[in-house]
């Protein structure tokens, strides 16, 4: 009788200890998971630290009043002599023209995607488009629009610039705009039907207006991404020494103008190379933020 209550009660505590053994096997893995994350956060957080601490050191010191207003100077100029104004101009006005060209574009695209036809099959080919778009190197489309517009008018010239970054606008708007149209509860569409409204008026009232701070978050992260891109701005705008408001030939631009500064032996280009990027670091990390603080505040 002893014994049967002795294996009873052994047989009760066996699925405990099971349970106790596997929970603790589990809190093991978790740990070492745990301990793996934290340490590649660690080794990422370390570089970035290492190269936001470098642009802060080497950028600040190189900014100046000269650095914004004046041209960018011969080599072996004493230091503090010339500037970036003409390469921040034609940044300035190649960006504005791509996003002028880009956005509307991708809006347009985005309430077709989500609006028309979210499941029809010229939609699945415009969001499988649009994906290969987002994925391609940036090199890519540089040579696209080289073969296609400097090659065809044999000039670099500005607008073929602008139409490469502009190629880069677009998906990123487009998916950004589908996404947000998505969101709107499908009963504020059929509310607005209900009173009588036509579909472009509950379109550009209704779903739009309340989308509106996404769309205009990834507007800002379109702009974000393109204002650092050398890659296409290298076979299309090139560069220039010289102020060039036309657009019409080569165009000075700032990422171009910090790659060449960069790798040249002349200290003066190195350190107008450095206040560039600090420039650019700075403008990125401003859109990004306000895209946040947009996308938070709705």
């Amino acid at each position: 009788m002893k014994t049967n209550e002795i294996a009873n009660e052994n047989a009760d505590q066996n699925p405990d200890r099971a349970r106790i053994a596997r929970f603790a096997r589990r809190k093991q893995i978790n740990r070492i998971a745990l301990t793996l994350s934290l340490a590649a956060m660690l080794f990422g957080m370390f570089w970035l630290a290492w190269i936001l601490w470098e642009t802060l050191r080497l950028g600040l010191g190189s900014l100046s009043m000269a650095m914004l207003t004046q041209s960018t100077p011969p080599p072996n100029e004493p230091l503090g002599e010339g500037g970036l104004a003409n390469a921040i101009m034609g940044s300035l006005l190649m960006v504005a023209l791509a996003t002028f060209v880009g956005a509307p574009i991708g809006i347009l695209s985005g309430v077709y995607l989500a609006e028309y036809d979210p499941r029809g099959k010229l939609a699945m080919i415009i969001r499988f488009v649009n994906d290969l778009l987002l994925s391609a190197p940036s090199i890519i489309i540089g040579l696209f629009v080289y073969a296609v517009m400097v090659v065809r008018f044999k000039a670099f010239s500005g607008w073929a610039g602008a139409v490469a970054l502009a190629l880069i606008v677009i998906p990123v708007v487009i998916r950004t705009t589908e996404n947000m149209l998505m969101l709107i509860p499908a009963g504020l569409r059929e509310a607005a039907y209900a009173l009588g409204a036509p579909k472009w008026k509950v379109i550009t009232r209704i779903t739009l207006t309340a989308a509106r701070a996404g769309v205009l978050t990834g507007i800002l992260l379109a702009v974000a991404r393109i204002s650092g891109e050398t890659a296409p701005l290298l076979f299309t705008a090139l560069n220039n020494q010289f102020w060039n408001f036309g657009l019409d030939g080569p165009t000075a631009n700032l990422p171009v103008t910090i790659l060449q500064f960069a790798m040249s032996p002349y200290e003066n280009w190195q350190q107008l190379a450095w206040g560039g990027v600090f420039l650019i670091t700075m403008a990125v990390l401003g859109l990004n933020i306000l895209a946040r603080v947009l996308s938070r505040k709705k």
